[in-house]
């Protein structure tokens, strides 16, 4: 009686492998396919969500931006088409009366000639709080963020971006404490933060105190837009809303007034990001599985032709006194050897593509879209297992048509 561990058992399935070659190749590739698919869409996916929490990093996801733009409805007796701007006055009302609302972040901007000895350029110059380095961290590469004191104090401080200390700077030019002429006033150079693909709002590239740019640019009481971070227990969505009702009582604008305020919903946006990561795995699992499974039903159309090829060896071994569980073993094991192998070469073959497109996004650098594609060994051993389960359930149709076959039939089959 042979076993699966008796040599000629394994012999015998290579024999029958080996008979038709062709016919085996082509069934390992479409097996091979399905799992070799599952794994490097799986990693591609996982790629893409890792270069986007990167690009996220420490960023407030739960934010929301808001600013001042025209009426659209006459309200109280103006006209339609009141600007509407913004005052501090607005941002410390909001923290106060909104207690969803864990931080807002005034925030100024303008666009200006900048000058360093005998290189220039126009860049946007932003007036901040240090606030803004909590919500949005910066990853400095020299020095520090604007603090305290150079709000109270109103210094004439800059902190620039990488952009602009390679546009100004020599090559490895230490740039703290140095100056540049912003309007034809001097700033101390006190920081460098990385570029980043990911900006909180306008583009930054020079940070200067927001009391600073107040007074330099003669913008008194009023502020560009705001930064608004929620608790993380409370929805983004409604405190917008929210946010937006208030500033119309705040400016006497029209409750129904969709025109006057604008906004753009970081939270909404992640949330819709984080939603399409999600069925783009679930896609991908689809994907793979479905062809796994017509590669496993391969197998099986496989086998019940190798079975009726085979009716007279099977008569004769049934003869000769082989049991039907011997039958039905030998042909679920070619099932799943043939199930095995493919998918051991699936893993391997979408492992290695994984690696190539890792080596591929390496040299893009920051242009890449991918970041470390890859699956988890968890993940590609329930593959292999769940492969190695369906190869046996598929390899039970030809073995049961096996053991149906009766000695003295098999026997006279030509």
């Amino acid at each position: 009686m042979k076993t699966i561990f008796d040599i000629d058992t394994w012999q015998e399935i290579y024999g029958v492998l080996r008979k038709n070659v062709m016919r085996t190749i082509i069934t390992i590739i479409g097996v091979m396919w399905g799992i070799y698919l599952l794994v490097t869409l799986l990693g591609a996916a996982k790629g893409f969500e890792n270069k986007f929490n990167k690009d996220i990093g420490d960023l407030a996801t739960n934010s929301v931006f808001v600013w001042g733009q025209s009426t659209g409805m006459a309200f109280g007796g103006f006209q339609e088409g009141r600007p509407m701007r913004l005052k501090l006055s607005d941002a410390q009302v909001i923290k106060e009366q909104i207690i969803e609302i864990e931080h807002v972040v005034p925030r100024n901007q303008n666009q200006k000639h900048v000058v360093r000895k005998f290189l220039d350029g126009d860049y946007s110059i932003s007036g901040d709080y240090p606030l803004l380095n909590e919500v949005t961290p910066k990853a400095l590469l020299y020095g520090r963020f604007i603090n305290g004191n150079d709000i109270d104090l109103s210094r004439k401080v800059a902190v620039i971006s990488q952009d602009v200390y390679e546009e100004l700077f020599e090559i490895d030019e230490y740039p703290i404490g140095e100056f540049i002429e912003i309007s034809k006033i001097n700033y101390k150079v006190v920081g460098v933060f990385k570029r980043t693909n990911m900006n909180m709002g306008p583009g930054d590239a020079i940070h200067i105190p927001f009391t600073t740019f107040q007074k330099v640019f003669n913008q008194g009481d009023n502020i560009g837009w705001m930064m608004i971070t929620g608790k993380p227990e409370f929805e983004i969505i409604q405190i917008e809303a929210d946010v937006k009702l208030l500033l119309k009582n705040l400016h006497n604008v029209h409750p129904d007034d969709g025109r006057a305020f604008g906004s753009f919903n970081l939270g909404e946006m992640f949330g819709q990001v984080t939603g399409f990561l999600t069925g783009m795995q679930f896609l991908t699992i689809f994907v793979g599985i479905s062809t796994l499974i017509a590669g496993i039903f391969a197998i099986g159309n496989i086998l019940l032709i190798t079975v009726k090829e085979r009716t007279k060896e099977i008569g004769i071994r049934r003869a000769l006194g082989a049991k039907p569980w011997e039958i039905q073993t030998q042909i679920i094991m070619e099932s799943v050897v043939l199930s095995l192998f493919a998918g051991i070469l699936g893993i391997i073959g979408g492992g290695f593509t994984l690696f190539l497109v890792n080596m591929g996004m390496k040299n893009m650098g920051d242009q890449a879209f991918l970041l470390n594609s890859s699956v988890d060994i968890t993940t590609i051993l329930l593959a292999l297992f769940t492969l190695v389960f369906l190869g046996t359930l598929i390899g039970l149709i030809p073995a049961t048509r096996a053991v149906k076959i009766k000695p003295i039939e098999a026997l006279r089959d030509e």
